[in-house]
C-alpha cells in the first residue's frame, strides 16, 4: 500500500479484538487514513471512544446511524476503502460473509466494496476446525479474500491450538508488502506419494506432510503466493494457499513440471518415493506358498528436474537421513544442484509422525543447526533463514 491509502479497518466480537488497537495505531503511525467499523458485540469488547482517540475518525457500528449524515454512507464507506481489513475475524462473520450476507453495516461494506479485502481469523481451535468453517475460508479464499493466520498458542478460554489472531505486526507485513517473499510464487511439495501393487496395495513411507504444510504456511505469512503439491495426506490445507492433490510420483512430478513456471522458489519438502513397480497387477495378489518377487523402475528425481531448469527457481531439498547426516546432505546439494538443503535424522521418535522436529541446513557457503521445536515453529526458523540467504531468480542470473 502506498503511505496514505485509505483502510476500512472491521473488528468483529472476539476476545482478540484488543489487538485490532494496535493494528490500528500502526497502520496511523505509517502514514494511512484509517476508518474502524465495529459489530456491536466488538463495541462490547472494546468502546469506539478507544477507536476514535487511535485514529481521529468517528467509528461506525450501526447500518442504520442516524448520527451520521446521508441515507447512503455505507456506500461511501465502502467506495472510500483502498483496502478493507478484518481484525479479528469471528468464525461467524467468516459464515456471513461466505453466504454472501449482508446483515450489519460490517459484512454490507464488504459486498459493496470492490477494495481487497483482508480477514484475520480469531476463534476457539475447535471452531476454527469445524469443517464448516474450513469449507467458509476454502470459499471466501477462492474469491480472492486474503487470510493471515491463525497462529497457535494459548487461548483466552484455556484450550491450546490453532485460532490465535496474528499479531498486528504480521498483519502489517502483510499489508505493506514487508513481507520476505511478497510479490513472489513458492511451489511446496509435502506429504508422501503412494506407488501401487494392485488395485488394493500400495508402496508408501512413513511422512504425516506436517513439515511440508507448516512449511507453505509459513512461506505464505511471509507474503508468497503458495502452490502446494501434496500427496495423500489428512491435514488442512493451510489459509491462502492453493493445494493440488497426487497420489503417485509420477503424478507429483507432471503437476510440478506444468506448474512450476513463473516460480521463484521451490521447496521439495515430500517423500517421493524413489522407485515404483514395473507393473500393477489389474487383479489383488493372492497368497502363495512361493516368494512374491516385485520388480522396480525409478521414478523421475522431481527436485533435479527442478534445479536443472534454465531459467528456474531457487531450490530447497529436504534429505531424510538414518546415519552420516552432513556427508549425505552435503552430496546431495552438490548432486542435485540445488541451493540450500536441510536435513533431518529419521527413526524411532525422530522426524517422521512426530509433532517436532529439528534440522541441519546446508547450503554452498554455510550451515545452521536449527534445533527441536514444533514443526510450525521450525518451518518459520527455517523461511526466516531461505529469506537470509536466498537470491531471487533475476538477481541470480545478473551474477
Amino acid at each position: 500500500m502506498m503511505v496514505g491509502s485509505h483502510i476500512l479497518l472491521g473488528v468483529t466480537g472476539g476476545v482478540a479484538a484488543y489487538k485490532a488497537c494496535e493494528l490500528a495505531r500502526l497502520l496511523v503511525k505509517s502514514g494511512h487514513e484509517v476508518q474502524v467499523v465495529l459489530t456491536k458485540a466488538a463495541a462490547r469488547f472494546v468502546a469506539p471512544l478507544t477507536f476514535e482517540a487511535l485514529t481521529g475518525r468517528p467509528v461506525h457500528v450501526d447500518l442504520f446511524d442516524e448520527g451520521r449524515s446521508g441515507a447512503m454512507a455505507h456506500i461511501d464507506l465502502a467506495r472510500w476503502a483502498d483496502q478493507v481489513v478484518v481484525a479479528p475475524a469471528t468464525a461467524d462473520f467468516l459464515a456471513r460473509l461466505a453466504a454472501g450476507l449482508a446483515d450489519d453495516l460490517l459484512t454490507t461494506l464488504c459486498l459493496a466494496t470492490t477494495a481487497p479485502i483482508l480477514v484475520a481469523p480469531a476463534m476457539n481451535h475447535c471452531m476454527w476446525l469445524h469443517p464448516a468453517t474450513r469449507e467458509n475460508c476454502q470459499r471466501l479464499t477462492a474469491r480472492g479474500v486474503q487470510m493471515v493466520g491463525p497462529a497457535e498458542g494459548d487461548q483466552a478460554c484455556g484450550d491450546q491450538g490453532p485460532g490465535r489472531m496474528s499479531e498486528p505486526q504480521e498483519i502489517m507485513a502483510l499489508l505493506t508488502g514487508n513481507g520476505a517473499f511478497q510479490g513472489h510464487k513458492v511451489m511446496v511439495t509435502a506429504g508422501p506419494t503412494r506407488e501401487p501393487l494392485d488395485p488394493v496395495r500400495f508402496l508408501s513411507n512413513r511422512s504425516s506432510g506436517r513439515m511440508g504444510y507448516a512449511l507453505a504456511e509459513a512461506f505464505a505469512r511471509e507474503g508468497a503466493d503458495v502452490t502446494l503439491v501434496s500427496g495423500p495426506v489428512g491435514l488442512e490445507t493451510p489459509c491462502g494457499v492453493q493445494r493440488v492433490e497426487v497420489e503417485t510420483a509420477e503424478q507429483m512430478y507432471r503437476s510440478v513440471m506444468e506448474k512450476i513456471a513463473g516460480h521463484s522458489l521451490f521447496a521439495a519438502c515430500a517423500a517421493v518415493a524413489d522407485y515404483r513397480p514395473v507393473q500393477v497387477a489389474a487383479h489383488k495378489l493372492k497368497r502363495g506358498s512361493d516368494i512374491l518377487r516385485v520388480e522396480f523402475e525409478p521414478n523421475t528425481d522431481i527436485l533435479a528436474a527442478v534445479a536443472a531448469l534454465d531459467p528456474g527457481p531457487w531450490t530447497l531439498g529436504f534429505a531424510a537421513e538414518t546415519d552420516d547426516l552432513e556427508a549425505n546432505a552435503r552430496y546431495k546439494l552438490a548432486r542435485k544442484g540445488v541451493d540450500m538443503v536441510a536435513a533431518n535424522r529419521v527413526g524411532p521418535g525422530l522426524g517422521f509422525e512426530t509433532a517436532d522436529n529439528a534440522l541441519d541446513v546446508f547450503w554452498r557457503h554455510g550451515h545452521r543447526r536449527l534445533p527441536k521445536q514444533p514443526k510450525k515453529q521450525l518451518a518459520k526458523a527455517l523461511v526466516a533463514l531461505v529469506a537470509e540467504v536466498w537470491q531471487p531468480p533475476r538477481d541470480r542470473r545478473q551474477e
